[in-house]
C-alpha cells in the first residue's frame, strides 16, 4: 500500500499525487488518459481547442478512461463560457485555469462541484485564487516551463503553504519520486508536471520536436525569454528564438499580425474577440502592441513544435528539467516509477527518525 494518499487524492478522486498539467497542443485525450488510467490525474488542454472539438475532446477522453479528469482553460478565452458548460454538462472533475479568474465562472463551476485548481506564481495570487474560491492551487516556481516567474520553487512552496489551509501543489522542476517526496516535506500534498509527460512515449509531440527535448542535456539551455510575448517565459533555445531576440519592433509586429491571423482563422473567433482577448492578457499595461497581440496568439507559434513537427520554427516551452530527462517512458512506467522511488524514500526517512 502506498503511503501517498494526500487530501488532493481525495479531492481528484486520483490513486497518486501526480497531476500532468494541461500544455498546449499536448495534453490531448491519449496523454489525459494514460495519465489517469496509471493512478495520476491529467488535465485536457482547452485553451487552443475550438469550441467543437472541447467538447469532443472530453467525450474521447471518456472513451479511453473511466477515471476522473480534468479539464484547463483560460477564464478570458472567447469560448470560456461554452467550456465551463461543457464541464459542468459532462461531469468533469476539475478546472484548471491561470490569468484573469471570472468571479461568476468559479461560482458556477463551484456550485456544480467541479473541483476549481489555479496555477499560480506568486503568493499575492495564491492567496487572491483562494478568496476567489480555489479548492486547491498549484504553485509553479521559476524552474516550470512556459510563462514562468523568477522565485525557486524551494522559496515560494513554503511561503504558499503557510500561507494556506487547501492543498497546495508544487510544480516546476519535477520528474521523480525524490521530487514528490521534497515537495510533501516542503508541505505540498502533491506534484504537477508537465515537461515530463511531454517526453513520454504516450506524448504526440512530433518526433523530431521530442528528439530536440531528449538531446537538451544541459539545464542551462533552458532559458527564460520576454521575446514570445513580452512575458517571461522558459523554453528550449532554438533557432526561431534566437531570430525573435535579434529582431527589432517592426518585425516582431508583423509576426505578431501573422500569428494573430492565423490563430482567427483556426479558432473562428472574430476581430473584436481576439483584441479583447489581447487586451485582457496585457494585465499590467506595460506591453507593447505587438506584445499584447502575441500574447494572445503564441500558441500558433508553439503549434509549429507540437503538432506540425518543426521544432526549429516554433517555440519549446519546457522546465529545466528537461535538460535532465534522457528517455521517453510511457505514462504507466513512469508514475511506478515515481511512486516505488518515493515510497522508498520514506521508508529510508523514516529509518534516520527511527
Amino acid at each position: 500500500m502506498s503511503k501517498l494518499k494526500t487530501r488532493l487524492t481525495d479531492l481528484l478522486g486520483c490513486e497518486y499525487p501526480i497531476i500532468q498539467t494541461a500544455m498546449g497542443w499536448v495534453a490531448d485525450p491519449k496523454l489525459v488518459a494514460a495519465t489517469c488510467n496509471a493512478g495520476g490525474f491529467g488535465f485536457l488542454a482547452g485553451a487552443t481547442i475550438p469550441p467543437e472539438e472541447m467538447e469532443q475532446a472530453i467525450l474521447e477522453t471518456k472513451k479511453l478512461t473511466d477515471k476522473p479528469f480534468g479539464v484547463n482553460f483560460h477564464m478570458y478565452q472567447p469560448n470560456a463560457g461554452d467550456i465551463v458548460d461543457m464541464v459542468v454538462r459532462h461531469g468533469v472533475r476539475a478546472v484548471s485555469y491561470s490569468r484573469s479568474p471570472g468571479k461568476k465562472m468559479v461560482a458556477q463551476l463551484k456550485d456544480a462541484g467541479v473541483v476549481c485548481m489555479p496555477t499560480v506564481g506568486a503568493l499575492k495570487h495564491a492567496i487572491k485564487a483562494v478568496e476567489m474560491g480555489a479548492d486547491a492551487v498549484t504553485v509553479q516556481g521559476g524552474e516550470g516551463g512556459g510563462h514562468t516567474g523568477s522565485v525557486p520553487t524551494s522559496i515560494l512552496l513554503p511561503q504558499v503553504v503557510d500561507a494556506l489551509d487547501v492543498p497546495v501543489v508544487a510544480a516546476g522542476g519535477f520528474k521523480d519520486g525524490r521530487g514528490l517526496v521534497s515537495a510533501m516535506a516542503f508541505g505540498a500534498e502533491g506534484i504537477a508536471m508537465g515537461t515530463r509527460f511531454l517526453m513520454t512515449s504516450d506524448s504526440p509531440v512530433p518526433h523530431k520536436t521530442l528528439d530536440r527535448y531528449v538531446n537538451t542535456t544541459n539545464p542551462a539551455n533552458v532559458i527564460i525569454s520576454k521575446a514570445i510575448d513580452g512575458m517571461p517565459q522558459r523554453m528550449i533555445t532554438n533557432e526561431l528564438l534566437g531570430k525573435l531576440e535579434k529582431a527589432g519592433g517592426t518585425k516582431r509586429l508583423i509576426m505578431a499580425l501573422t500569428s494573430g491571423l492565423a490563430y482567427r482563422k483556426y479558432t473562428g473567433v472574430s476581430v473584436f474577440q481576439l483584441l479583447k482577448s489581447a487586451v485582457q492578457m496585457r494585465g499590467s499595461g506595460d506591453l507593447t502592441a505587438a506584445q499584447s497581440i502575441m500574447s494572445a496568439n503564441a500558441p500558433m507559434v508553439i503549434q509549429k513544435a507540437m503538432v506540425d513537427g518543426k521544432p526549429a520554427e516554433g517555440v519549446l516551452p519546457a522546465g529545466q528539467v528537461a535538460g535532465v530527462i534522457n528517455s521517453l517512458v510511457s505514462c504507466e512506467e513512469l508514475i511506478q516509477e515515481i511512486v516505488q522511488e518515493a515510497d522508498e524514500r520514506l521508508s529510508k526517512l523514516s529509518q534516520l527518525v527511527s
